[in-house]
């Protein structure tokens, strides 16, 4: 009776469980509403906007300036990470630990980072020092002083940084993945070799400034709860700023092609994957957001086809995910993923069969509702910020494209249809296409491989 009265309880409590942590179903995500916003262009050419968002008394200042990665040579690999590393070391005005405690005295912290299309100089602050914000950006990216003395502190750090990230798998797959892809331009350059990099003169950082900054290539956003008269600040901080060179962009012109690339890591117990190929959809292309939802649907979110099929039913893997990498006038598609070394080719053949699965039949209308809701909730989730408006507008001016991109992008997610990511999917994702790269142990995976 003791024991028969114990299972009725324990029976009990997991239907219990189980009722409370059944989840509430999903409500659709509400549209995105973008904060209004003015944009105006100073005597120089720099481009301004201001947008008053939220009810925090916080504003964030971000000078996006058009250099980056895309604007190195060959032999420039990581010059503007260099370069925007030494603009946080002083100023003509300030030294480097005046700087620093000016962004803490505001409540923030000043970041310059290099990116490839574009480097950003950022900080936010308390809505009080907004203005103080704008001068020490301005301070910064007009007049760095790029001091000599602190030069070989940072390729130090730098040399470190290259060494760690080389001896990484997932590194060492990005680097030939890209090479892959972009064999003859500034995309497919991810990493410098360590004797280019102490090569770099102080000389050669400064050159790179000024053939790459100024006014005319920087769009200043000012987000968040702010004084409107931040206004005349912006442009007596600004308007002495010479013109600089002017925006040039070199967008790549990629071929698919399949090919496979194996970097030999003897010993690895897993193997690091990238696998796919140039798409030539840049955000301006009517098939960019259905291209999203399919990228999604396969591989970019927690529930996605891939996800489900290599890491919940088989255990191949622990985190795999696919991405659209966007650049300017450009995109790639990619699926990652680290899998145990015995199921490598195992793996990339269940990746190819996922895809060839929505190339032949769309997905039921239930599966794709449940990606658009994840999609758009992200979306209006990732906007919740004054950081996260001037991300939005600077990929809405990067590429070309109207605040109505934004305004009506969760509406056109949830009008793409099921016939939509089959004909994405037949149309961009041809598995024959693709570049496969495979950093693993060559001894244990090579004959695995033979069929790719």
């Amino acid at each position: 009776m003791r024991t028969w009265t114990l299972a009725m309880i324990l029976v009990a409590s997991c239907l219990a469980a189980e009722e409370r942590e059944a989840p509430p179903p999903a409500g659709a995500p509400k549209p995105f509403v973008l904060p209004q916003s003015s944009t105006f262009t100073l005597k120089n050419g720099m481009k301004v906007t201001l947008a008053q968002y939220g009810s925090v008394p916080m504003a964030a200042v971000s000078a996006r300036v058009a250099f980056g990665h895309a604007c190195e040579g060959a032999d420039q690999v990581w010059l503007s990470t260099l370069l925007a590393e030494l603009m946080k070391e002083g100023t003509s005005s300030l030294t480097a630990e005046q700087v620093a405690n000016e962004a803490a005295r505001m409540g923030g912290q000043l970041e310059v980072t290099a990116g490839t299309d574009e480097s950003v100089a950022a900080i936010e602050v308390l809505s009080e020092f907004a203005a103080d914000a704008v001068k020490l950006v301005a301070d910064v990216v007009a007049h760095p002083k790029l001091p000599e003395s602190e030069m070989e502190r940072v390729r130090a750090n730098n040399l470190r940084q290259l060494a760690v990230q080389l001896s990484t798998p997932q590194s060492q797959a990005d680097r030939a993945f890209a090479a892959a892809l972009y064999p003859d331009h500034p995309y497919g350059r991810l990493f410098p070799s360590e004797s280019q990099l102490k090569s770099y003169k102080l000389e050669d950082v400064r050159k790179f400034y000024a053939d790459n900054v100024g006014a005319q290539r920087t769009h200043l956003y000012v987000v968040g709860l702010f004084d409107p008269a931040v206004r005349k600040t912006i442009e007596a901080a600004f308007e002495g700023w010479e013109p600089g060179p002017v925006v040039k962009r070199t967008p790549p012109n990629p071929v698919a092609r399949k090919k496979l690339v194996l970097v030999d890591r003897p010993g690895a117990v897993q193997s690091t994957l990238r696998l796919g190929l140039p798409i030539n959809v840049s955000p301006a292309h009517p098939d960019y957001i259905p291209l999203s939802v399919t990228n999604s649907l396969l591989g970019g979110a927690y529930t996605s086809r891939i996800t489900n099929n290599i890491r919940e039913q088989k255990g191949y893997t622990y985190s795999p995910f696919s991405q659209v990498v966007t650049h300017y006038r450009t995109a790639a598609w990619q699926e990652s993923a680290d899998v145990t070394t015995k199921f490598t080719g195992d793996s990339i053949r269940e990746i190819q069969l996922e895809v060839n699965r929505l190339r032949k039949e769309p997905p039921d209308g239930k599966e794709l509702k449940g990606i658009q809701n994840y999609l758009g909730g992200i979306f209006v989730l990732r906007n919740s910020s004054n950081q996260g408006i001037i991300g939005q507008l600077g990929f809405v001016d990067l590429h070309g494209l109207t605040d109505d991109y934004l305004k009506t992008y969760v509406q056109r997610v949830n009008a793409v249809s099921r016939e939509d990511l089959q004909r994405i999917t037949e149309t961009y994702l041809d598995p024959g296409k693709m570049t496969l790269v495979v950093v693993g142990d060559k001894a244990k995976v090579e004959d695995s491989l033979k069929a790719f």
